[in-house]
């Protein structure tokens, strides 16, 4: 029994022994990977570099966005300085002023007539962008401050123009001008009708607001000669030209190219810059496109006379 006794103290010795070692390797394990300098030092570095990089991504980001804030604080001011005698309004409270002065150009409006008779001729490419100047035409009559009375005629719903400008124009229909497949012809005298065309032989010196002018629907890419000054003849209505000639002189640029032709909404416009100064010198300044060749003349530099079959 005493023999039996020492093997058992002997034994639990045995295992009070072993569990001592085996908290000696755990300790000495947690001490050498806390240790400096051993594999976990290459990670911290990449750490390190990453977390600079952030703080510096951090900081340019609240620059500019202190940046951008000053910015839009001194664009307030200055509109609001330049608001100050003139109130501003709402987007909805625009477009019913907009609206309102569109409803009156209907009754009360210069009447401007888009022929759009000459568009079985033209490629599906002329049509949409036929399409696409009738939209920027509608957009300047919507916010001029005297718009006119606008109507497109000729322009029938079985029509390719008619289609392509439901396709590219929203709200087309309900765009505030009149839109007919009549002729301005079957709407007015012809006495009243003056047809502008580049071609014609006098120059518009004013604007008559009991007459009614029509402007061509046309784009023609390849350049076929007098169609408009055609329609105009057919019609056996008098025509004119804007005055270019009278108020511009030609540029010299590197390609040496003169042209006079216009498309229909930078006919119109000029038109309506004219009716709202008074000064063709304005209107053509403002609206004859600087890719064309042509500047205003200087006061002291009145132009040269130049021949119709230049263009």
């Amino acid at each position: 029994m005493a023999h039996s006794g020492s093997d058992a103290c002997e034994t639990q010795l045995n295992g009070v022994s072993e569990e001592m070692d085996l908290l000696r390797i755990d300790v000495e394990t947690d001490v050498l990977e806390d240790r400096p300098g051993r594999e976990a030092a290459p990670f911290s570095r990449n750490v390190l570099r990453k977390q600079r990089h952030w703080e510096r991504q951090l900081a340019a980001k609240k620059s500019k966005r202190k940046e951008e804030k000053q910015r839009r604080k001194l664009n307030r001011e200055q509109e609001s300085a330049a608001s100050a005698d003139n109130p501003q309004f709402t987007k909805r409270v625009m477009k019913a002023i907009a609206r309102e002065r569109l409803a009156e150009a209907q009754s009360t409006g210069l009447k401007v007539c888009v022929d759009l008779s000459m568009t079985d001729n033209m490629s599906d490419k002329e049509v949409s962008r036929l399409a696409g100047q009738l939209r920027r035409l509608y957009g300047s009559n919507k916010n001029a401050t005297r718009p006119f009375h606008l109507l497109l005629t000729d322009l029938r719903e079985d029509s390719r123009l008619y289609r392509e400008c439901l396709r590219m124009n929203e709200g087309f229909l309900n765009y505030a001008m009149d839109i007919t497949e009549e002729s301005c012809l079957d709407l007015f005298p012809p006495e009243t009708v003056i047809y502008l065309t580049p071609d014609a032989a006098e120059a518009l010196e004013t604007v008559d607001a009991d007459k009614v002018y029509v402007l061509g629907g046309l784009v023609d890419e390849s350049v076929q000669k007098k169609l408009s000054f055609l329609r105009a003849r057919e019609l056996s209505v008098h025509s004119a030209r804007l005055p270019i000639d009278e108020y511009m002189v030609k540029k010299n640029n590197a390609k040496n190219f003169h042209s006079k032709i216009l498309a229909v909404n930078q006919v119109f416009d000029i038109l309506l810059t004219f009716c709202n100064t008074g000064s063709w010198t304005e209107a053509l300044q403002a609206g004859f496109p600087q890719g064309k060749g042509y500047v205003v003349a200087p006061e002291d530099c009145p132009p040269l006379p130049v021949s119709q079959s230049e263009t």
